[in-house]
């Protein structure tokens, strides 16, 4: 990897979205892997045509687009199936993040990724920084604010690193459980803190460009 590089992650529901949007607005380049995944298995794509092989064209809506709601309740549901599904899109949403993030100029990036240390993507990056909430809250916001089935919430959170892993792994810890002020605060703290580590870890190595 060319230049310094962030893993940001979390727990489902946790608020990694607003704080990767406010990295971006200090001008950070945040790569979201959930976002990649999505490109992947667009129509046309070889993923998606495994897919359809594997799980049935009853994952496949009408106009030819990965049934996402359908697939997450057949994974969820079944592990051996999520294995089955990450064979297929890990390795190329892991190539297609190795050439975003040898491409980039800034000081240092952001991988966003919800399941960073599941996938093994935290071999990507310099530093870990995890977006953190209670358990109850990301119900709360899934069952409430989403209207997902309390049952699959269930199987959501299973399927992710618990909390006390997450949080034991992580070099830093946001607390979002507060006011968007002050996780944008927090967010400020880390940035200045990410460009000092970027520039050493620089001239550690002898990079002179950038």
């Amino acid at each position: 990897m060319a230049r310094y590089t962030v893993g940001l992650t979390g727990g489902i529901a946790s608020g990694k979205s607003l704080v990767s949007a406010q990295f971006r607005a200090l001008g950070v380049p945040v790569l979201d892997a959930d976002q990649v995944s999505r490109w992947v298995v667009e129509p046309g794509r070889p993923a998606l045509a495994e897919i359809a092989l594997r799980f049935g064209p009853e994952v496949l809506l009408d106009d030819g687009q990965l049934d996402r709601r359908r697939m997450r309740e057949i994974v969820f549901a079944d592990p051996g199936a999520r294995l089955e599904l990450e064979r297929i899109t890990h390795p190329r949403i892991r190539a297609h993040i190795r050439e975003w993030l040898d491409a980039q100029q800034a000081p240092y990036c952001i991988l966003e990724n919800a399941i960073l240390f599941e996938s093994g993507m935290d071999a990507l990056v310099d530093r870990v920084v995890v977006v953190d909430v209670p358990e109850a809250l990301q119900r709360a916001r899934l069952v409430d604010r989403d209207g997902i089935d309390p049952v699959l919430v269930e199987r959501m959170l299973a399927a992710q690193s618990s909390r006390e892993l997450r949080r034991s792994r992580a070099d830093d810890i946001i607390e979002n459980t507060g006011t968007i002020e002050q996780t944008a605060e927090s967010v400020r703290r880390l940035h200045e803190s990410y460009l000092t580590r970027a520039t050493a870890a620089r001239g550690a190595s002898g990079t002179t460009t950038g």
